[in-house]
């Protein structure tokens, strides 16, 4: 089973909450590392905190959120192996995993609702990884 690790800051408490029970119901394994109360907090400590589950391996993929989905984004970004974009529609989604083979997702909470939120996870977790000429790129990246 694939599991999935969600974090997210204050912001994006409510929705981290029904992608994790969306994803559940679609037979993924949701590790939700919070936080839960509604309290401010820095969105730095929660993507690093994201990726490195995804870089270890104890989680496949990743989804964080804070209000833009930009400042998370950049903090997973930090940790060596993670591929992380910003997407704020269906078709970027897809694309991060087909093109760049994108480990996380981030979502802006303030960006999005919860029914675009929840197709634009979708779209990423439907996608594959296409290789070829892309692989190279990828481990342009990487290096």
């Amino acid at each position: 089973m694939t599991r999935i690790v969600l974090s997210s800051d204050h912001a994006a408490i409510e929705l981290r909450q029904a992608i994790a029970a969306h994803i559940t119901a679609k037979g993924y394994e949701a590790v939700d590392i919070g936080p839960t109360e509604n309290v401010s907090t820095h969105y730095p400590v929660h993507g690093k905190a994201a990726a490195e589950r995804v870089a270890s391996g104890d989680c496949d993929l990743g989804i964080i959120l804070c209000g833009t989905g930009q400042g998370i984004m950049m903090a997973a970004n930090k940790v060596k192996g993670i591929r992380c974009g910003v997407c704020s529609d269906q078709f970027s989604a897809a694309m991060i995993r087909q093109h760049n083979n994108a480990n996380i997702l981030s979502i802006g909470a303030r960006v999005v609702g919860e029914g675009l939120a929840l197709a634009i996870v979708d779209a990423f977790l439907d996608a594959e990884f296409e290789g070829g000429r892309h692989a190279t790129r990828v481990d342009m990246i990487e290096e």
